[in-house]
């Protein structure tokens, strides 16, 4: 059977730091199943999900308690169970550019929460535009609508909430 470990780890960002990271499945004798790495100011934040036997997690938790201790490094770690996507559900992307808005973020999970699509993952970063100088939000999700949903009706509904923010939208099946 195999075992899931989520790890979340926050670091100074340097070469070196990579390397460890890079390194634990190899160390434990984990496999990898999903990794985000992502420089946020002079920090690394790293999220991996691993599998392995019983053995192997263990000594994946091992392994990140001692990193934590000698190094100064924020580690969480949890084990976890991996859902399937059931057959109920179809997974979507969704993109969105356009001006950042305060509370823009908040603005569209709600209404995709109220809309009863479920988040599966979160992408977002803003930028100044090259020839205006306004500053831009861009976002990808992915959503699980549910089977019984009309796509042209949310689809539709989603459209007009992002004209109200002048923002362009893109929802399409996940590939």
């Amino acid at each position: 059977m195999e075992n899931y470990l989520v790890v979340n780890i926050l670091a100074e960002n340097t070469n070196e730091n990579i390397r460890k990271f890079s390194k634990l499945a190899k160390s434990s004798q984990c496999n990898v199943i999903d990794c985000h790495f992502k420089v946020m100011g002079q920090y690394l934040s790293a999220i991996f999900l691993f599998s392995g036997s019983w053995n192997a997690i263990a000594k994946m938790e091992n392994i990140l308690t001692k990193l934590e201790n000698e190094c100064n490094i924020i580690i969480q770690k949890k084990r976890a169970e991996i859902e399937k996507l059931q057959a109920d559900y179809m997974p979507y992307v969704i993109d969105i550019v356009g001006p950042g808005h305060e509370n823009i973020m908040y603005d569209i999970t709600d209404f995709i929460i109220n809309s009863n699509l479920l988040i599966k993952k979160i992408s977002t970063s803003t930028y100044e535009a090259s020839q205006t100088g306004i500053k831009m939000f861009a976002l990808h999700m992915i959503v699980h609508i549910p089977s019984n949903s009309s796509i042209a009706t949310i689809r539709g509904e989603f459209t007009e909430f992002c004209d109200q923010f002048n923002l362009d939208t893109i929802m399409e099946p996940l590939k």
